[in-house]
């Protein structure tokens, strides 16, 4: 994260001198833009987390290509907000947890710390999980032994975050290399039909009120509130800017990182839908799980295809959770100013999804569980970030011009409505 101090000459540092040297001109093309490329690979993570396998595995077993737009128009919208929240943490140097702090009453700053960290758990729960699920199928494991393995290795993983945030970011890329690379070896074993591919990836179309609650739930999980925190958080203070100019174009940068990473973000969804669509739409529409459509691939496409699909799913258990325990830490130093060990934080984190699991709970229905929090949660980073953006006196003249404004403004009323359309369909009210 941005404000963990680097040991001298460490990577994070080599990065942060070669990032100064952008701004002072001595690098040109690629090499100036890789100093500050990491944060929104980091953040693109979060649409790639299980609760996105699980919702495009049931969208492609049920109606096929149909729902690929609603996916396009989903990351359209996260690169808008993602790319808000790198933009406060450049311009203002702060995050917007710690901007929230200065700027809101405290006791609505102690609210919005509660509710972010009750999101921050749900979060981690439906992430964890997932990587422990992947790790039971694959290996035959008992899925509490698999989350005793699981923890580990992510406590392993979090530990190089000492080491300061490069090494950090190179390891989140090389998961979503991973993921990428499984979804892509998929798509050569069981092709899509192309033509239909491309016509519902722009034409909006939708049959029945499966396909409406579906498509309510691909957009409504899509902004996910950790993801929000944790990049400003990231970009803040990464490489320190001076003037205008420099912060115009350290802005530039990250908004070319944000379209490249929820791009890529962005088809590997797509990717996943139309793997289901492909394998299981003519035959298994019922498909809503993930443990399912594993034991489904096996006697279909055999097992090779399976143990890919499985080791997707792990990269991006294993990444989430990281990301998740990182983004929990940093919304509570950044709220209160209080910090704790990252050993520490891992196990509370952790503890649920052993007593989920220990109580015999269905691994699905924590994940719906997990899905309704974050629906609650939700609305607080977000109106947040477009108060702040919005003001002048803290972005200055990078303040949210008109435009921009409005289409924020629509595009959060979009998505805080399909997340209350979606709570309410999951609680049963509709």
């Amino acid at each position: 994260m941005s404000d963990v101090p680097a040991p001298h000459g460490s990577l994070s540092e080599r990065t942060s001198r070669a990032g100064a040297e952008a701004l002072a001109g001595r690098r040109r093309g690629v090499r100036a833009f890789l100093p500050f490329a990491g944060p929104a690979i980091i953040a693109s993570v979060a649409y790639m987390d299980p609760g996105n396998f699980a919702t495009n595995i049931q969208a492609g077993a049920s109606h096929g290509y149909m729902l690929l737009w609603v996916v396009l128009l989903a990351n359209l919208v996260a690169m808008l907000f993602q790319g808000l929240s790198a933009k406060l943490g450049i311009v203002t140097g702060h995050s917007l947890a710690q901007l929230c702090r200065t700027h809101f009453p405290r006791r609505l700053v102690l609210a919005m710390w509660a509710v972010s960290e009750i999101g921050a758990m749900a979060t981690d729960l439906a992430e964890f999980l997932g990587a422990s699920i992947g790790l039971s199928l694959l290996f035959g494991l008992p899925l509490l032994l698999s989350l005793l393995l699981t923890g580990a290795a992510i406590y392993a993983v979090l530990a190089w975050q000492g080491d300061g945030f490069r090494l950090i970011e190179i390891l989140i890329a090389g998961f979503v290399g991973v993921i990428g690379l499984c979804y892509l070896i998929e798509l050569l074993i069981a092709p899509p039909d192309w033509a239909s591919f491309a016509f519902h990836s722009v034409v909006p179309m939708l049959q029945g009120a499966d396909s409406v609650t579906l498509a309510v739930g691909i957009v409504g999980a899509t902004v996910m509130p950790h993801a929000i925190y944790l990049h400003s958080n990231l970009t803040s203070n990464r490489v320190p800017t001076a003037t205008d100019a420099d912060r115009k174009r350290v802005l530039g940068y990250s908004n070319h990182e944000v379209m490249l990473a929820l791009g890529v973000a962005g088809l590997i969804n797509m990717a996943m839908l139309a793997m289901a669509a492909s394998m299981f739409h003519a035959g298994h529409a019922e498909i809503a799980e993930i443990e399912t459509a594993y034991r489904t691939l096996i006697p279909l496409m055999g097992v090779g295809a399976a143990a890919v699909f499985m080791a997707s799913l792990l990269a991006s258990g294993f990444s989430s959770s990281v990301v998740g325990t990182m983004a929990g830490q940093a919304i509570m130093q950044d709220f209160v100013g209080f910090r704790i060990p990252i050993w520490l934080r891992r196990l509370i984190t952790m503890a649920p999804a052993f007593v989920v699991v220990a109580m015999g709970v269905n691994a699905t229905q924590a994940l719906v569980l997990s899905q309704v929090v974050l629906s609650l949660v939700l609305p607080v980073p977000m109106i947040a970030l477009l108060v702040l953006t919005n003001r002048a006196d803290v972005m200055g003249a990078f303040v949210n011009r008109r435009l921009m404004k409005i289409g924020a403004i629509v595009a959060a009323g979009a998505v805080l409505t399909l997340n209350l359309l979606l709570l309410l369909e999951i609680v049963g009210l509709i």
